[in-house]
């Protein structure tokens, strides 16, 4: 699916339906960054980034969202970041996604609460993955991380698992609106 095009989202809704009778857990983990200084993001990279980051998460949720409501019953994960509490040089546009899916997250969490549909978010730190190689490639960008992340290491994919069945079981039953750092205590400074 091309989360961008939003008649796919829909598309896969329908699909997840007729396949499975209902939907329980959305978990929105697509996202992309640009890493730019300010003075050099273009509205192309810009629109490219938060149409990634914040547009199609909120309409992934939204058409989740009303299947849901009927069920009575789901929870949602929005995949975030430390960068949406904290800036970091040269992500302007990805900061402000990710600080728009942190609001989001909130007001979705806000209106569907009623429908006992609990919305969180997880905001992790950096963590080592594909998408993260070519800026661990730069020359003092992991030490710039290292120098950041209290726990003196940067983050692994299984990191993140933990949080994510914690907000998908029933465990968090009575968590909704939060966001969750997973950052090695980044943000503590």
């Amino acid at each position: 699916v091309d989360v961008l095009k939003i008649p796919e989202i829909n598309f896969m809704v329908k699909e997840a339906v007729k396949t499975f009778g209902h939907i329980d857990i959305l978990v929105n983990n697509a996202g992309i960054n640009i890493p730019q200084w300010a003075v050099d993001v273009t509205e192309e990279t810009w629109d490219k980034v938060i149409d990634t980051n914040l547009k199609a998460l909120f309409f992934c949720a939204q058409a989740v969202g009303k299947v849901m409501i009927q069920q009575r019953k789901g929870k949602i994960i929005n995949i975030s970041s430390q960068t949406g509490t904290v800036a970091i040089p040269q992500r302007a546009a990805y900061c402000a996604s990710k600080g728009g899916v942190n609001q989001l997250t909130k007001v979705l969490a806000i209106e569907w609460a009623q429908y006992n549909i609990n919305v969180n978010a997880i905001a992790p730190t950096f963590i080592e993955t594909p998408f993260t190689k070519p800026m661990f490639e730069k020359e003092g960008f992991r030490e710039y991380v290292l120098r950041n992340i209290v726990l003196g290491r940067v983050g692994q994919p299984q990191d993140v698992v933990g949080a994510v069945i914690y907000l998908a079981s029933e465990a968090s039953n009575l968590v909704t609106g939060h966001v969750l750092l997973v950052d090695g205590g980044w943000t503590a400074h």
